[in-house]
């Protein structure tokens, strides 16, 4: 398994498609399957496109609509960034062939912040012959 952090911003998502890729390349897996995980609970983890940066600054819009600042019994105030990271997941699986990412031409791989700004971690394993 191998690990890296990124500083990110309030909120927003991160592109982390080269980090992965990076990881993917390194474990010399020729066909196989790539997980990455987040490891908290005001995060997520997304693909989609990473040619148009209106995209996801649509998606946050959307996730701000789906889920107002109602007045949460969690009393830490981040109670939104908790239901958009169950809504968006802690995780993904992508397959790998050739020593890399399997990913469409306008595909990356986002972290997603919802109660930053934080310095996150991102687990990644690649497993595969």
């Amino acid at each position: 398994m191998d690990q890296f952090c990124l500083d990110t911003p309030h909120e927003g998502f991160v592109d982390i498609t080269a980090k992965v890729r990076e990881i993917v390349r390194r474990s010399h897996i020729g066909q196989g399957i790539c997980q990455v995980f987040i490891p908290h609970t005001t995060a997520g983890v997304t693909v989609n496109e990473n040619a148009d940066p209106d995209v996801v600054a649509d998606m946050l819009a959307v996730l701000d609509r789906m889920v107002p600042n109602l007045p949460y019994r969690h009393r830490e105030g981040n109670s939104p960034a908790h239901v958009k990271s169950s809504l968006v997941g802690c995780s993904i699986s992508l397959p790998v062939v050739d020593d890399d990412l399997l990913l469409g031409t306008w595909q990356g791989i986002y972290f997603c912040e919802f109660d930053g700004p934080r310095r996150r971690n991102v687990w990644v394993q690649v497993m595969g012959s």
